[in-house]
């Protein structure tokens, strides 16, 4: 089964964390299938490809709990800036 999950990546202390699909079997720093994202929890930014992500999840890929989180507030925050400038 594919999950759609963060890798984690940066130096002590800095943690940064790539949003990847990989097998739900591999260990979490392992080599991804495919790279979709970026997180950086200390500045909170957040940069998604929304397009390949629902390609894999209607292929079967399964999100993690922190993934679903962070699409749903990015999608929140992309709809809010959309009515904001209509």
């Amino acid at each position: 089964m594919l999950k759609i999950r963060l890798k984690k990546f940066g130096r002590k202390k800095q943690p940064s964390y790539r949003i990847i699909v990989i097998d739900s079997k591999k260990r979490r720093d392992g080599k991804a299938i495919e790279e979709l994202g970026f997180y950086n929890p200390l500045t909170k930014e957040t940069k998604l490809n929304i397009a390949k992500l629902q390609t894999r999840m209607s292929c079967g890929a399964q999100l993690t709990k922190t993934v679903k989180d962070l699409l749903y507030k990015n999608t929140n925050q992309m709809l809010y800036q959309k009515e904001v400038s209509n």
